[in-house]
């Protein structure tokens, strides 16, 4: 897709920022095992074009970020030290400087030593309860610290909450987007303003409630909508069907109505069929069968066959794809068939745009790519839940402070 300037905010590029200090916002809430090993370095790698430009253009970078959900204190588990090391690996001609804290005088004196073409990465900004709190005070204490003369956002998986790195210090400093940032708004409303037709949107994932205005907004967009995962459950089991034990989304009822009324005639697509099983476990026997043969003790796990070969079919048809959340228990091998089927569709079919939603389902697909180095999407997001809230025409307060 032709590059549309749909980011109407000052970027590193609009303003000489020669040999000044940046803060910089990045994202590198990477995923992590028990073991502290960061599971996916995707996030880290999308932040180095911004964070090179800013450095071929001699200026010293103060990295901030955070990791997982501690609770406004330091807990190890969260902490930014993995991210620096792979930091680090990614650039090892940088001299890149890790600080234990956040805003304390060490914070401070680490900034300080740090010379230009210089990173430093401060410690996860949510161990101050201060961060999430939007907290204006927090905020002085990251521009005091970093002795910032710009403030610059680019950690789009965070745009979506008014945190005192995305809004609380855009007050306090000349706030300007990253290139990251700037891809990300270009590509998500370039393809939800003017995608090329058809446009074949395919939602997943758990829940309806944190979708709604995401589906609503495809129902005005998009030619069809195809329902997967755990998502589909609460679907079927409004139209009466015996779902067994899967997992719904109970109360949606009026939620549900509201979007079959709005839905044309042939726009929202549901499963035909489905994978069942006994239990959610590795071990667990795969059993394919109509939606209206699904048992009492049952639990819907995948898409089934049939159903994977119709929305194959709407995929050969498009233009341009939209996949926001996996088709089915993609963790257990036996039901990632459905979700594993779609990737491979939408990587094989030439000069499609096909953009996938941050989250889950980016991780996935990463995951996929590794296994599948010939495939290709146009663009994997960073962000779920700022995607989400983009593409559903939702404001984003981390962007809307920028100059």
């Amino acid at each position: 897709m032709a590059h549309t300037q749909f980011f109407k905010k000052k970027t590193i590029k609009d303003i000489d920022i020669h040999g000044k200090t940046i803060l910089l916002r990045a994202d590198f809430n990477v995923p992590m095992n028990d073991k502290s090993e960061i599971t996916s370095d995707y996030r880290i790698i999308k932040s180095l074009p911004t964070i090179k430009y800013l450095l071929d253009r001699k200026c010293k970078v103060i990295i901030i970020s955070h990791i997982g959900r501690p609770d406004g204190k330091p807990e190890q588990k969260y902490s930014l030290r993995p991210a620096y090391t792979k930091l680090q690996e990614l650039m090892p001609e940088i001299d890149i400087k890790f600080s234990e804290s956040t805003i304390d005088d060490s914070a401070k004196i680490t900034c300080k030593q740090a010379v230009e073409g210089e990173i430093v990465l401060l410690e996860n900004l949510r161990f101050d309860p201060g961060e999430v709190g939007n907290d204006m005070d927090f905020a002085k204490q990251l521009r005091l610290v970093s002795g910032a003369d710009y403030f610059v956002q680019d950690g789009f998986g965070v745009v979506h909450r008014a945190h005192a790195s995305t809004e609380a210090i855009t007050h306090l400093l000349p706030a300007l987007g990253g290139l990251l940032l700037a891809e990300e708004v270009d590509e998500l409303l370039g393809v939800m303003s003017l995608p090329r037709r058809p446009l074949v949107a395919v939602v997943g994932g758990a829940k309806i409630s944190d979708k709604i205005g995401f589906i609503e907004r495809l129902l005005e967009v998009a030619d069809t909508v195809l329902i997967g995962g755990a998502m589909a459950n609460t679907f079927l089991k409004y139209n009466d069907n015996e779902i067994g034990k899967s997992v719904f989304e109970p109360g949606q009822e009026e939620i549900i109505k509201k979007i079959f009324k709005k839905a044309k005639p042939g726009q929202l697509i549901l499963p035909k069929d489905v994978g069942v099983a006994a239990e959610i476990a590795t071990s667990s026997q795969r059993r394919d069968c109509a939606i209206n043969e699904i048992q009492k003790d049952e639990i819907i796990l995948d898409i089934g066959f049939e159903t994977m070969r119709e929305f194959s079919g709407y995929i050969h048809n498009a233009n341009t794809v939209i996949w926001n959340g996996p088709l089915g228990y993609a963790e257990i091998k036996q039901f990632a068939h459905g979700s594993e089927v779609l990737a491979k569709t939408i990587s094989d079919q030439a000069g499609i745009t096909s953009i996938v939603g941050g989250g889950d389902t980016a991780d996935f697909v990463l995951n996929w790519l590794d296994n599948n180095p010939d495939g290709h999407f146009t663009h994997i997001s960073t962000g779920g839940g700022a995607g989400l809230e983009l593409m559903s025409g939702l404001k984003l307060p981390g962007v809307d402070a920028l100059l």
